[in-house]
């Protein structure tokens, strides 16, 4: 479809050009000047911009989204939605949204950034407003510290000034030289502009696995009082969560004016996962495939993947991290 609008777009523009050459001065200048409106037309039809074309927030996606593919994560489900509706439904708000998701590896975390991405970004992450920093990859040698903060500064003042509803994803923040991120607290902060700048509309997103312990102890400690894990509230986990990752000395995140200064909006806690929600995953990553979901080859995936404490088997180890590629054996 967007093929035969360029090819259409291009013929008018060809036909115009050749009827320059029959007219009058004055008419050849307008003319010229359709010309030119139809190429900046065709140029934004085909190069992403900064406006409500390619940036628009799917409220009714995310949450459908949330439900049919992120599995034991009823907490970070809720907080998600509600925080990312409430900030992009309101034209002024007063500061960066500012989201620190925290569990074990292959909970989901990276994944529901995607999801995020995909209902905001007409792109998702290929959009050109997504801007995803790893640490080991960023920022890898602690004796350039001062030159990444002032990168990291330029790179976030840049990427504002070309479109207010950036979004900026920093993963692996539990491997983040402490102190880095310091860097970018005035962006992140109460302020109408700085440097003629709004940064209010921004979207920043920190990934750790800092904390993951905490997040189990309190989910193994439900499971062992045969409590049901949806009764896990955010109350039981934010307080917990935000001191653990303060005091971590090992995180990007320790004794950061962020936390201190309260400019993280949400502690979203991503709890492990049990047998039950890898069974889910790997349904799910058979109809992703193009695959006829096979409730027996889920469930002899799920039985293949490591799971701890070793004595319970409660949870799984890299959570769904390696479903999809497991599904090559078994399909």
């Amino acid at each position: 479809m967007k093929a035969a609008h360029l090819y259409l777009s291009l013929l008018v523009f060809s036909s115009a050009s050749v009827l320059v050459n029959t007219f009058e001065p004055i008419t050849t200048t307008v003319v010229l000047g359709i010309g030119a409106a139809l190429g900046r037309t065709i140029y934004n039809y085909l190069h992403e911009s900064c406006d409500a074309k390619w940036i628009a927030f799917n409220a009714t996606g995310l949450e459908v989204d949330l439900e049919s593919k992120l599995f034991g994560q009823h907490i970070g489900s809720r907080i998600i939605l509600k925080a990312l509706t409430g900030f992009m439904s309101n034209d002024n708000p007063k500061k960066p949204l500012v989201l620190s998701l925290h569990g074990h590896t292959g909970t989901g975390k990276n994944f529901v950034s995607k999801l995020i991405a995909d209902n905001i970004y007409k792109e998702g992450m290929d959009s050109n407003f997504v801007h995803v920093f790893t640490s080991e990859l960023h920022f890898p040698h602690s004796s350039k510290l001062d030159t990444y903060k002032s990168q990291l500064q330029q790179w976030i003042k840049g990427n504002v000034t070309n479109c207010e509803r950036s979004m900026f994803i920093f993963d692996e923040m539990d491997k983040m030289q402490p102190g880095l991120i310091d860097s970018i607290k005035p962006y992140l902060d109460y302020y109408d502009k700085l440097d003629g700048i709004s940064y209010r509309k921004a979207i920043f997103i920190f990934l750790s696995n800092a904390g993951g312990e905490s997040i189990t102890q309190i989910a193994l400690d439900f499971w062992k009082a045969a409590r049901d894990r949806e009764e896990i509230e955010l109350k039981d986990l934010e307080t917990l969560l935000s001191l653990s990752v303060f005091n971590n000395k090992n995180s990007g995140l320790w004794h950061t004016s962020l936390i201190d200064k309260n400019l993280v909006d949400f502690f979203v806690p991503f709890l492990p996962l049990e047998y039950r929600h890898v069974v889910q995953c790997a349904m799910a990553a058979m109809k992703a495939k193009g695959l006829r979901p096979d409730k027996n080859v889920a469930d002899q995936v799920a039985r293949d993947v490591n799971y701890f404490p070793k004595s319970e088997r409660v949870f799984s180890v890299k959570g769904c991290k390696t479903i999809e590629n497991k599904l090559h054996y078994y399909t």
